[in-house]
C-alpha cells in the first residue's frame, strides 16, 4: 500500500516560522521595559504616601518595606511588612483611586514600578505571571487572617516570635533570610501591638534560650518555632 506523504507548508521565504519566545515572569519582574521602571530607596525613605494617587503596582526586587496607616486622630499602625519578591500597591487594580496607606523602605530597597494598565495587560495575557500574582494575593489574605487570629488569641510572647519568623521568611518558598537588619524594637512593638519595654524583655528571653542572636542585627534560629507551637 502506498504511503501518503504529508507536506508542511513553509512561509514564502522558505524559512521555518519562528516560535514566540516563552514569557518568563521572573525576567519581566527583574527588568525595565514598557511602562515599568526600577526605583531605589534608602532606609526610612517614603515610597508613596497615604492619599497619593494610585497609578502603579510595585514589586520588591530586594529590600524591605513597611506599610502603615494613619487614622483621623493621627494614630499610626503598621499593617504589613513586605520583603523581596512581594507585590504591594495592587489596590489600584481593584479601582482604588488613592493609596490607602504609606509605604516606607526600612532597608535599602529596590522596587519595580509597573504602571496599572501595563500590569492589567500582562496579568490578562500571561498566565504564568497571573498565576504567580494570584498565589501571592491569596497567601497575603491568609496571612492577614492569621494576623487577626494572632492578635485576638495569642500572648505577646507568641506574637513577637511569630513576627520574627515571618520577617525571616520561614515557611515561604526558597531559603529563609534568618538575619534581620534595620528592624528596631520600636518597629517590632508596633507590629506586635505592645510596648518597646515588653519587646525588649522577650527579646532578652529569646536570646538567653538560644532562639535568637541579637547584637545590632537579629539572627532568627529555627528553634524559635517552639514558642509559636507551644500551647
Amino acid at each position: 500500500m502506498a504511503t501518503r506523504m504529508r507536506l508542511r507548508k513553509l512561509p514564502p521565504s522558505g524559512l521555518k516560522p519562528k516560535r514566540k519566545s516563552a514569557f518568563d515572569p521572573q525576567v519581566f519582574l527583574e527588568s525595565v521595559g514598557a511602562s515599568r521602571t526600577v526605583s531605589e530607596f534608602q532606609d526610612k525613605e517614603i515610597i508613596f504616601s497615604q492619599g497619593d494617587a494610585a497609578k502603579s503596582v510595585l514589586y520588591i526586587q530586594k529590600g524591605r518595606v513597611k506599610f502603615t496607616v494613619v487614622n483621623e486622630s493621627g494614630k499610626e499602625a503598621i499593617v504589613a511588612i513586605f520583603g523581596s519578591s512581594d507585590f504591594f500597591g495592587e489596590g489600584c487594580m481593584a479601582g482604588q483611586p488613592m493609596r490607602m496607606g504609606t509605604a516606607t523602605a526600612i532597608a535599602p530597597t529596590t522596587v519595580l514600578v509597573i504602571e496599572k494598565d501595563e500590569m492589567i495587560r500582562v496579568v490578562s495575557a500571561e498566565h504564568t505571571l497571573s498565576d504567580r500574582f494570584i498565589a501571592h494575593m491569596l497567601a497575603r489574605n491568609i496571612r492577614f487572617e492569621a494576623d487577626l487570629v494572632d492578635h485576638l488569641f495569642n500572648s505577646i510572647e507568641k506574637r513577637l516570635a511569630r513576627t520574627l519568623l515571618l520577617l525571616a521568611r520561614y515557611g515561604k518558598e526558597g531559603e529563609p533570610e534568618p538575619v534581620l537588619r534595620k528592624i528596631s524594637q520600636e518597629t517590632l512593638a508596633e507590629i506586635v501591638g505592645t510596648t518597646r519595654t515588653r519587646v525588649n524583655m522577650f527579646m532578652n528571653k529569646f536570646r538567653k534560650l538560644g532562639f535568637i542572636e541579637y547584637n545590632g542585627e537579629i539572627k532568627v534560629n529555627k528553634s524559635l518555632l517552639s514558642v509559636v507551637l507551644h500551647d
